[in-house]
């Protein structure tokens, strides 16, 4: 994040700004999303990865080593074309040849050529629109994915590269197409497929809505852009935000959906943004400021009590005679308090750094302190204090004024690039408290928390997020 106002040392963080957020007459009814459903959905919790005792598809893979990752990586491919197989006339009224060729490469090892250049020191999976072909790096990517999230993420990457395999097939891109825009359509088809797992129709694969699907979505925040790249870069894919909103599309609506994604939807959408001089960095790496520093910790209210003028930040944790502690924030309604425990703030606010371990960044901090100003604000018009529906209407207000710190604001507290992703993370995360009630009930489903807030973001104001979300 970005504090614009000069550093000030404060002896306790005090109400400096009291602002006025009323709602907006006349919305019109929307559907309420159930908080115990994903895009239609049961949340489950079972197992996600290879089905037990399913013999391998045995799909040809030039250069393979025969590994257990190459078998897998085959596996995926198989159950994924299948998909397209069937999807592709059902829904476009075009038949879905398989690519031509698989190829497996160590980026460490012997080096091949692969559509026009050198696999050597290429940790990649892609596709290739010259031969055909999809290809893969046993040697570092494919293990990495494996180690970090599980087997479901090598299934992913390849998702998203057959994704562009579609695109040709359906000639709905060419040379002149953004590289953005194809790759938040690979995304999105990747989401469809993954929808079809999901409800239990893929032969080697299987996916659970809850911790599963989750899993799939920090793939997407492991291999997005770094923070401060280019939307218009050659080889832009988009933020971890942007590429989570692509493969939800694809999850909740379809291929059809996919099909539609062009660059004026995307250039309308599209958060990924630059760094600017005024973002700095405090040895935390550009855009995260120190999450206990007082200076930055009073902007960050300045920004809260122009949206949630209820709620008041004090120094200390509070005891609470009806709500539990939270943490790194907790919400008392009973004394209209949100009081913060520092530790655990700056253990949330300090990104990892090469070879230390970190949490997520500073906007995932202030963000969870937001919600507990969301909380103050719903109990201040009458709405529930716990439960799912709370975590979800939680997520959106928190998204809201997520929405109202953008640069153009000019506000004392600015988004800087990678905040968004970071809340994506914390989202993501077992318990999130942006998406949780006063006692830290999160909401069940991953996606559905950041589906709420990304609703409360894209929004001009509360309506959306009372109307949509209220219990």
């Amino acid at each position: 994040m970005n504090s614009k106002v000069a550093v000030v040392v404060l002896a306790a963080v005090a109400v400096l700004v009291s602002g006025c957020a009323r709602e907006v007459a006349g919305s019109a009814a929307v559907d309420r999303p159930d908080p115990n459903q994903v895009a239609g959905l049961a949340v489950t919790t079972g197992d996600s990865g290879p089905r037990p005792g399913v013999a391998d598809a045995g799909l040809p893979v030039a250069n393979s080593d025969g590994s257990a990752v190459d078998r897998l990586a085959a596996n995926a491919v198989a159950d994924v074309q299948a998909f397209w197989q069937k999807e592709l006339p059902a829904d476009f009224g075009k038949d879905f040849t398989p690519v031509r060729q698989l190829t497996s490469y160590d980026s460490t090892g012997q080096p091949l050529r692969l559509c026009g250049s050198s696999s050597a020191g290429l940790v990649n999976a892609f596709y290739c629109q010259q031969d055909d072909s999809v290809s893969w790096d046993r040697g570092q990517l494919l293990p990495q994915l494996n180690d970090s999230f599980g087997p479901m993420a090598v299934v992913a990457v390849l998702a998203h590269e057959l994704g562009h395999a579609v695109q040709f097939r359906l000639g709905s891109v060419n040379q002149a197409t953004p590289t953005i825009v194809k790759e938040q359509q690979a995304d999105c088809y990747a989401g469809a497929f993954f929808r079809s797992v999901a409800e239990g129709q893929a032969p080697h694969f299987q996916l659970s809505t809850g911790p599963g699907l989750n899993q799939i979505m920090a793939t997407l925040f492991f291999i997005r852009d770094t923070a401060g790249a280019s939307a218009q870069s050659a080889s832009a894919h988009g933020n971890a935000f942007d590429r989570v909103t692509a493969f939800q599309l694809g999850f909740a609506d379809g291929a059809r959906r996919c099909a539609r994604i062009d660059v004026a939807e995307v250039r309308s959408r599209i958060t990924e943004q630059q760094f600017n001089p005024n973002d700095q960095d405090q040895g935390l790496g550009k855009g995260n400021l120190r999450v206990n520093d007082q200076s930055a910790l009073r902007d960050l209210q300045t920004t809260l009590k122009a949206v949630f003028p209820q709620g008041q930040l004090v120094a200390g944790q509070q005891s609470c005679s009806d709500a539990k502690a939270t943490s790194p924030a907790s919400y008392c309604p009973g004394t209209d308090k949100i009081s913060l425990d520092l530790t655990n703030l700056v253990r949330i606010g300090t990104p990892p750094q090469k070879g230390a371990k970190g949490g997520i960044g500073d906007f995932a901090a202030f963000a969870e302190i937001a919600s507990r100003f969301a909380l103050a604000y719903e109990h201040g018009t009458g709405h529930a204090l716990d439960g799912p529906s709370t975590g979800q209407l939680t997520a959106c207000l928190t998204g809201m004024w997520a929405g109202t710190i953008t640069p153009e604001r000019q506000g004392a507290l600015q988004l800087s690039p990678g905040d968004l992703d970071e809340a994506v993370a914390e989202m993501l995360a077992g318990s999130s408290l942006i998406a949780a009630d006063v006692n830290g009930r999160s909401v069940p489903s991953g996606f559905a928390r950041v589906e709420a807030f990304r609703d409360g973001f894209t929004s001009t104001g509360l309506a959306i997020c009372t109307s949509k979300y209220s219990g």
